[in-house]
């Protein structure tokens, strides 16, 4: 696999640091019947009942835990790059952005192949950082089509880096009955690696997404190339990611049972390790889970659905916040 990148690199005023929340926002529809997807409970004849009502409370949870983060930033700058998963089309995460007055984002936004019609989104700041390109890598699957993997090249200032974005099949129906799904999307997104890799083994390279898997999985330790040990992702640039849930104690960003789970993941290149270009700030990541974002009582997610019952939370995922300096 060959990746050409042809736009011109924007310049945009440098910055000392670089913000980047990754979050599946758990279902953001809007209320409308799209003949195309699979999105009829989600409309307000639907089982859910999703309602105009319903959906404005969801908008405004959601930019809730956002002017949250920003608060905690020292600038008390929103994240300067969003990455959103379960979003169903480019208008809600529009009106997502206008709840949050002064920002400054622009919008990059792909149309999956997935059934239900959930996509991933990406806003940036147009202040701190610019838009190259998007690249979009179908995820080789028999039956039931499931979200692309997502490359989009950015830029800092003067320093080009990658996001890739993953949403991988879920659990549904058994997590070994779907795990086979998993390692495609893995073999997927590690392809679109090595060609960057390639090219530039000191490449800055985020990897974000919902897994669905951990990461002693086989399709992140073994496939991606998962390591928590800094050490051994700089001697070997080309096969090992470094994956960012070593710097936090957090149990996870999802709760399963009673199980706290870390299917979401941030996980960088070894270029993201060095003090060039872009790299891993001091105390670089974080689950971001403030009280106002939990259950009462056990810390996990204040969903806004739990099974079929309407809670009118935030999502059952908390997000993860990743802080790159610029040098």
């Amino acid at each position: 696999m060959t990746l050409w990148f042809f736009a011109p690199v924007a310049v945009c005023e440098e910055t000392r640091s670089l913000t980047v929340a990754w979050w599946n926002v758990e279902n953001l529809f809007d209320t409308l019947d799209d003949p195309d997807t699979e999105d009829d409970e989600f409309i307000p004849q639907g089982k859910r009942g999703w309602t105009p009502t319903k959906l404005a409370v969801k908008y405004l949870r959601l930019s809730h835990a956002l002017k949250m983060i920003a608060a905690e930033n020292r600038n008390g700058r929103y994240p300067d790059i969003l990455a959103f998963a379960e979003t169903e089309n480019r208008s809600v995460v529009e009106t997502l952005l206008s709840f949050l007055p002064g920002h400054h984002y622009a919008i990059v936004y792909h149309n999956s192949p997935d059934p239900r019609g959930i996509d991933l989104a990406l806003a940036y700041d147009t202040l701190t950082a610019s838009h190259i390109e998007t690249r979009p890598y179908s995820v080789p699957l028999d039956h039931r089509s499931t979200r692309d993997v997502v490359l989009h090249a950015l830029s800092a200032g003067t320093h080009r880096f990658y996001l890739l974005l993953n949403h991988w099949p879920s659990r549904s129906l058994g997590r070994a009955w779907s795990e086979p799904r998993r390692l495609e999307a893995a073999r997927t997104a590690r392809s679109v690696l090595d060609s960057l890799l390639q090219a530039d083994p000191r490449s800055d390279i985020v990897i974000a997404g919902d897994f669905n898997d951990e990461p002693e999985d086989r399709s992140i330790s073994d496939i991606l190339g998962s390591s928590f040990k800094r050490t051994e992702v700089r001697q070997n640039c080309a096969e090992k990611l470094y994956n960012c849930w070593n710097e936090t104690d957090a149990p996870g960003s999802y709760s399963y049972r009673g199980t706290w789970n870390r299917i979401d993941q941030v996980l960088v290149s070894c270029g993201l390790l060095d003090q060039s270009g872009l790299s891993l700030a001091s105390s670089p990541f974080r689950c971001f889970n403030p009280d106002p974002m939990a259950r009462p009582g056990s810390g996990t997610p204040f969903p806004t659905w739990k099974g079929g019952s309407y809670l009118g939370g935030y999502s059952d995922h908390f997000p993860l916040v990743l802080k790159l300096e610029i040098h």
